[in-house]
């Protein structure tokens, strides 16, 4: 309907709503010189509601009975911090809460797929922003740095839990032994394994939730072929209400799982670092 005021194609609809508001001209998957604000705008309000709401369940916590919010916020802490507990056996402090913030806040990006996809741009033209992409993580830019920043995480902990000698011979000396002609590959390999780290948890987020989104589009474009009250007009609308329902339950079950492995792989990694090869033996 909005593409039809507007005088879009199909093809011009489906590329309006894959555009970035972004600093320059680039509309890539990824961007190194200009900035994607419409990502960085939402990932922000989406980490203030985070914290509001933790803040605010932790401000009324009572002994007494709780409310849904609380409910909600301690079922999340005692899941998280079970889940590190079984993974990471350093100190506790600062990776539950990490571990915590990653959940939630790319739970909370992953949501925004499940709002009408013409409903961001509307408010966003009324801004006189022309390209508005309002879902974060099927923005490549956005996954990337997560999983970097995890990335850099694992390194800290490997020299943490390992030290500067032991994270140098795990490097040089595993898996294929001590001989000095082995080092070539066993640093390769590491290597390799290091980088396949971040590039697998920004890749799949990205790849899931793209894909959701593309559908979403698709089935918008239903809307399209509406020409006033006749037969055909009204049994595509139909169709459009009916799929994007069903696929809109189905979401819900991506988002919840993509958000999940993102979240156990990021502590499994972290783990996996602090840890060293002794502990894996015994």
């Amino acid at each position: 309907m909005r593409a039809m005021a507007e005088g879009l194609t199909p093809a011009q609809y489906v590329t309006h709503h894959l555009g970035h508001w972004t600093s320059g001209s680039d509309q890539g998957f990824i961007t190194l010189t200009d900035w994607h604000w419409d990502t960085l705008l939402m990932s922000t309000v989406l980490g203030i509601a985070f914290l509001w709401a933790f803040r605010v369940a932790a401000v009324r916590a009572t002994s007494g009975v709780p409310g849904k919010l609380q409910n909600f916020v301690e079922l999340m802490v005692e899941y998280i911090d079970d889940t590190v507990k079984t993974s990471f056996s350093g100190s506790r402090a600062f990776v539950g809460p990490l571990i915590l913030t990653i959940a939630v806040w790319v739970f909370l990006w992953n949501c925004i797929d499940l709002i009408p996809v013409d409903i961001p741009a509307l408010i966003a033209g009324a801004f006189g922003i022309h390209y508005f992409r309002a879902l974060p993580s099927a923005d490549m830019s956005a996954t990337f740095a997560l999983s970097i920043a995890v990335f850099f995480l694992c390194i800290f902990y490997s020299f943490k839990g390992k030290g500067a000698k032991g994270y140098a011979k795990e490097l040089l000396l595993h898996p294929f032994g001590s001989n000095p002609l082995l080092i070539p590959a066993n640093l390769m390999l590491n290597l390799v394994e290091m980088l396949a780290k971040p590039l697998s948890l920004s890749l799949r987020l990205f790849g899931n939730l793209y894909a959701g989104e593309l559908i979403f589009i698709l089935i918008a474009l239903l809307g399209m072929a509406w020409t006033g009250f006749n037969l055909m007009s009204i049994s595509l609308f139909a169709g459009q209400l009916i799929t994007g329902m069903a696929w809109a339950i189905f979401h819900i079950l991506v988002v919840t799982l993509q958000a999940f492995i993102f979240m156990t792989l990021s502590v499994v990694y972290i783990g996996m670092a602090h840890a060293s090869h002794d502990d894996d033996a015994h």
